[in-house]
């Protein structure tokens, strides 16, 4: 069989597009948008070697914009077959999908306000809320486990993940010239103990291939205990000081997160209650797909939810629809916190709260999530003392806190245990979705202690299994 990638390759993290052709199949695993770094756009089609019209079905392993942010693209060129995703990963991609699709809109008219300016033609977005819906039209509703049949010869087991609501690596078994091969795409794998997800699970089963993720194969992160007890010291000398709290997050997983731990240190009188804001209807509308999904929380919150409501003791949130109400937040003095998107501060209303208040010395910024080259949280991150928002200059007297202990994704030790199920087979190991330093870090980490090399695939590069 042959897999060629179409993205999160060549030490791209974004992008992931994986299509497993076979003599009787043609799959494809994820379509996601480039996100982040130069010349993104440029990327954001379907590639001139993949024919949509010979594809058989599509699987996808989670719901964030990197993996899923292409879809509609297919659809938009004719495809019309199926669609594989669990039930909570199709809710979260429509939601993300028809808000990219918003974003372009937006966003296509100021650039053809230039372009008119300019005497050029106008443009048109990738696409648009049409094309959302007919590609979720084409999606079926997948189990844990399985198998499923998907294509011709291929049967794919969906295991959870841990990384996000629904997420799942992908294990096919793909019959071909009388045998059968296994071939394990992990999707993003989550790390162990975070509240709200179930543990991303090992595949058992012996494998020829397997994909495996490298966002952040080169450490791990800060145990996740500690960084909430840094989180709460950052919040209680805030609120001492009658601070304003910034927080750009991902509005699906870690908004949750963030809330669920707010919850928690009120209810257990760690933290005094105070204003918080959450200023993404993107985030308010996750949270209502979370609540639909309970069947995937962890013990650990199925527990809080027995005593009482979470709500009950978020009784200090306000949730802003409007741009009207997100103007408001200006003027409510701290101690107050302000959840808003985009996570890393490439778009959204958190880049109007960042030009409010980044200059003021009082303000505490917090980064909870990867912020990927050439976003202004990864400015933010490497210590910029002067950003650009919206074409104007703003100065970073802000304290920027970085919380990498709230990342979704798993660190070195966690993608090295759960890689660890599958070594015993002596499967080929190809590592995607990371940067260089991630990749070879975690390649050597294989390779000592599974004494199993592993291949960095180029983008475009087509493989043999």
């Amino acid at each position: 069989m042959k897999i060629t990638l179409h993205g999160a390759a060549g030490g791209e993290v974004t992008g992931s597009a994986y299509q497993i052709q076979t003599e009787r199949a043609n799959v494809l695993v994820d379509f996601g948008m480039f996100q982040g770094m130069a010349h993104a756009e440029a990327r954001n089609h379907v590639p001139p070697g993949l024919d949509v019209r010979k594809i058989d079905a599509v699987l996808v392993t989670h719901a964030h914009l990197d993996h899923t942010g292409r879809l509609p693209l297919l659809a938009r060129a004719g495809y019309a077959g199926p669609v594989f995703a669990t039930p909570a990963t199709i809710d979260i991609t429509g939601l993300i999908l028809h808000d990219s699709a918003k974003v372009q809109a937006q966003d296509i008219v100021r650039l053809n306000r230039k372009r008119e300016r300019a005497g050029e033609s106008p443009v048109t977005p990738l696409y648009d809320n049409a094309d959302v819906d007919r590609l979720l039209a084409l999606c079926q509703p997948t189990p844990y486990d399985g198998p499923v049949p998907v294509a011709p010869g291929v049967n794919a087991h969906f295991v959870e993940a841990g990384h996000l609501l629904g997420s799942a690596s992908i294990h096919l078994e793909i019959e071909e010239n009388g045998s059968t091969k296994r071939v394990v795409f992990s999707g993003d794998l989550g790390p162990k103990g975070i509240p709200i997800l179930r543990d991303a699970e090992c595949v058992r089963e012996p494998a020829n291939a397997v994909f495996l993720e490298s966002t952040y194969g080169d450490h791990d992160h800060r145990p996740f205990q500690e960084t909430v007890d840094e989180f709460r010291e950052i919040l209680q000398a805030a609120v001492a000081a009658k601070g304003k709290i910034l927080v750009p997050t991902f509005a699906v997983g870690r908004a949750q997160l963030l809330l669920v731990l707010l919850a928690v240190m009120f209810r257990r009188k760690e933290l005094p209650k105070f204003p918080l804001f959450l200023d993404s209807p993107m985030a308010a509308e996750a949270s209502r797909i979370y609540i639909h999904h309970p069947e995937l929380f962890d013990d650990e919150l199925n527990g809080l939810r027995a005593e009482r409501p979470i709500r009950s003791d978020l009784d200090t949130l306000t949730v802003t629809a409007t741009a009207g109400e997100s103007k408001t937040i200006n003027d409510v003095p701290g101690p107050c916190l302000v959840l808003a998107g985009s996570g890393m501060c490439n778009a959204g209303r958190i880049l109007h709260h960042l030009r409010q208040n980044l200059w003021r010395p009082g303000t505490h910024v917090m980064i909870v999530g990867y912020q990927s080259d050439g976003t202004l949280g990864r400015l933010l991150v490497e210590g910029a003392r002067e950003v650009s928002i919206f074409g104007e200059k703003v100065a970073v007297r802000a304290q920027v806190h970085t919380l990498g202990g709230f990342s979704a994704h798993a660190g070195q030790k966690d993608l090295l245990d759960w890689f660890g199920c599958l070594a015993g087979g002596r499967p080929q190991v190809f590592l995607t979705h990371g940067e260089k330093r991630g990749r070879e870090a975690l390649a050597r980490k294989i390779e000592e202690r599974y004494g199993l090399k592993s291949n960095l695939p180029a983008l475009e590069q087509t493989l043999e299994v």
